[in-house]
């Protein structure tokens, strides 16, 4: 089960049906998107394709000698820019792929538009959705909930991305979701719908055991998207934010031009495949062994270009060297921007009260350390922010909250308005009320007796002690302990034996923490296989954003302010 691998194969195909010779490959913003994030553009060049198209660029020129593959999400606007391309080709042949399923009536009225029978075929390649990681996809939707209930086009657009990973992976999954969020039940039973409603699609070879789809509501914890990161992925979203494998260090202070926006894809770039999942200690490490076996390898000026054989080998082995040096001087400056981040921001000291906050049940020694942080002027704003909401989440109904106490320092420190608004926006989003599972105090006598345990043994690492609630869920799901009542089957049937292939859906953003729970109980766990995915991938400014739309801050913001931005 590789979500990366299916969309690079599907895109493969595409090229491969058109033939031999020089191509355009015709997108829209979304299917750039998934392309850019799977291949990288010499990578395609080498499969013939030339020219990369917008199909809604108005002014592109006509090139009779170029077959047009049109990779397309099955949208009305596409289908009618479609429309209006074959009543006037500007290419020789047209080969059709949408990203899902398209309706009988749109195909006859592209069929009816292409009179100059330039079209030599239309497929449905099902690569919906966003892969980043191969056992981790997005669907970059930011806002999906308006209160406790869908925002409408959000959940038909969730549904599509969801059945086409089904699709892609080739997989007909029963169905679990997370009881206590309407929002899981509404998006397990329109996709129920379309795996009825396209049965034929959905006919793959019967497993022994039925793959799993399993629905939750990020609500339920809100805790694992407010942390900071330690590992390099989630740290680099987190700290400077990944959008679509791309970084914008623009801000960076003295960056040179070239690296203004880096792409950091674990596809084509090897230092950053190895270290994904390594802690920020261990990547500085790396980075100096990087720099010394470039060093090592680095031609040494011109005494030994003295032959042709010599100079020969120079250009042979060049462009390795331009590679590699791209390579080095794009993870130094990532490397030095977090670093610098880290120690501007205090980030160790936050991150430590962080990290007792959401996994020790010490309140006297909390609230202590948080008015300490906040009371130092080195902290962001933003830091402060989460410190108090993590507070209001993990103590909410302590007898002795200081929550009132905490809001007035963030007010002496000038944190503004819709900051503050933020704190009550997160318990109203992920409080207490909300949740449907134990985020919070354990209450049976195994998971008491695991977190004594934990106690005892002391931490390896004071940063990463966090686990996610997802991690216990998962666990409870591959040992058959998930309980019904909870994450109840949708219809009649449900797994008697231990689930094997399981796709989990976080309607609200998963995060990269997540992904790295799920790596590791891949790699940990024989003959289970999981991916996850999430409406977007979240970091703390994009959660808060989140929870500000659900909860109908921004609104409220609007009507008070008549603010019309978005």
């Amino acid at each position: 089960m590789n979500v990366t691998l299916a969309v690079k194969q599907y895109i493969s195909k595409m090229i491969e049906n058109s033939g031999p010779g020089m191509k355009v490959l015709l997108m829209d913003k979304e299917t750039t998107s998934i392309v850019s994030v799977v291949y990288t553009q010499s990578e395609i060049l080498q499969k013939e394709v030339y020219l990369f198209e917008r199909i809604d660029s108005q002014n592109r020129d006509s090139m009779k000698h170029l077959k047009a593959i049109c990779f397309l999400r099955p949208t009305k606007e596409n289908v009618q820019h479609l429309i209006q391309e074959l009543r006037r080709p500007k290419y020789s042949v047209y080969f059709i792929y949408f990203s899902n399923v398209i309706s009988k009536s749109e195909i006859k009225t592209l069929a009816e538009a292409d009179e100059q029978e330039v079209v030599a075929e239309v497929q449905e390649f099902y690569g919906d959705f966003i892969a980043v990681n191969p056992h981790l996809f997005s669907l970059n939707l930011q806002g999906v909930a308006r209160g406790r209930s869908w925002e409408p086009s959000m959940l038909t657009r969730c549904t599509q991305g969801l059945t086409s990973v089904l699709l892609a992976l080739k997989k007909c999954p029963m169905i679990r979701y997370q009881l206590s969020s309407d929002m899981s039940k509404r998006l397990a039973e329109s996709v129920k719908q379309i795996i009825t409603k396209e049965y034929e699609l959905f006919d793959f070879r019967k497993t022994e055991v039925p793959p799993l789809l399993l629905i939750l509501d990020r609500s339920d914890d809100a805790i694992t998207p407010l942390l900071n990161q330690w590992t390099y992925q989630a740290m680099v979203h987190e700290l400077l934010g990944l959008n679509n494998n791309r970084i914008d260090l623009s801000r960076v202070p003295g960056i040179s031009k070239d690296l203004k926006e880096v792409v950091l894809s674990a596809e084509n770039d090897e230092f950053y495949a190895n270290n994904l999942y390594l802690n920020f200690g261990e990547i500085g490490t790396n980075i100096k062994n990087l720099m010394e076996d470039f060093q090592k390898k680095k031609p040494k000026g011109q005494e030994k270009l003295e032959s042709i054989a010599d100079m020969k080998a120079f250009v042979d082995n060049y462009p390795q060297f331009k590679k590699m040096s791209g390579t080095v001087s794009k993870h130094v400056t990532v490397v030095g921007e977090l670093s610098r981040l880290v120690s501007e921001r205090r980030l160790m000291e936050v991150s430590e009260v962080e990290q007792e906050l959401a996994c020790q049940n010490d309140h006297s020694n909390a609230q202590q350390a948080v008015r300490r942080l906040l009371q130092n002027p080195r902290v962001s704003e933003l830091d402060a922010v989460r410190l108090v909401m993590l507070y209001a989440l993990r103590y909410e109904r302590h007898s002795s909250s200081i929550l009132p106490s905490l809001m007035d320092e963030l007010n002496r420190r000038g944190v503004s308005e819709r900051n503050r608004r933020m704190v009550q926006a997160a318990v109203e989003y992920g409080g207490k009320r909300i949740r449907g599972s134990d985020l919070i105090t354990p209450t049976d006598a195994v998971a008491i007796t695991k977190q004594f345990f934990k106690g005892l043994k002391g931490v390896e690492n004071v940063y990463t002690q966090h686990q996610p609630l997802l991690h216990d869920t998962l666990d409870q799901l591959i040992k058959g302990r998930l309980k019904d009542s909870q994450f109840p089957y949708l219809g009649a049937s449900s797994l008697r034996d231990r689930p094997q292939d399981i796709m989990v859906f976080m309607i609200g953003g998963a995060t990269y923490e997540e992904a790295l729970t799920v790596y590791n109980l891949n790699r940990n766990t024989p003959g289970v296989r999981i991916v996850l995915g999430g409406s977007t991938i979240q970091n703390t400014k994009s959660f808060l954003e989140e929870v500000m739309s659900a909860t109908g801050q921004q609104r409220r913001r609007r009507e008070v302010t008549g603010d019309r931005s978005p």
